[in-house]
């Protein structure tokens, strides 16, 4: 069952930063991410999605994005679908209600969809030790999530 992690950050681009870092370890083997969205909120409210460097405003929709997780975003933000799957992992269009409020303007957040968990979840954590942020959602049990979050937080 894929798990999804969004994880909020006070810097706007501090989500893109642990995308890039979750994607070095995609590519040594080590996750198995299946999808990831940036959501920033700039000064005057306005919250943008980003996937792989193309930004998804509230007011486009493209074709192609129906299995995407920015798509599920989307819809779920503009029309209130709470999808099976979304809702399976936490978004819910009073999540969403709640992230667009628990940004700051200047804020960023990343959500993270991944697969079969890593065998070595040590691994994982020690490279993202310090790196900030704090857990806005999980599908993870409380225990892993909590190791997770003291990475996050932990003097680099």
């Amino acid at each position: 069952m894929p798990n999804l992690f969004v994880i909020g950050f006070d810097q706007p681009h501090k989500a893109e930063e642990l995308r890039a870092k979750l994607q070095e370890l995609q590519g040594k083997y080590v996750l198995d991410l299946q999808d990831m969205v940036v959501a920033t909120k700039d000064e005057k409210g306005r919250v943008k999605l980003h996937q792989r460097g193309s930004p998804l405003t509230d007011s486009m929709v493209f074709p192609g994005f129906c299995g995407s997780l920015t798509a599920l975003i989307f819809l779920n933000a503009t029309t209130g679908a709470a999808g099976g799957a979304l809702a399976a992992v936490g978004i819910t269009q009073h999540f969403m209600k709640e992230l667009a409020g628990t940004l700051i303007p200047g804020g960023s957040a990343l959500f993270v969809l991944t697969g079969v968990p890593s065998p070595d979840r040590e691994s994982v954590l020690k490279e993202l030790s310090g790196i900030g942020g704090k857990i806005l959602t999980t599908s993870i049990s409380h225990s892993d999530e909590a190791k997770l979050q003291a990475a996050l937080r932990a003097a680099s």
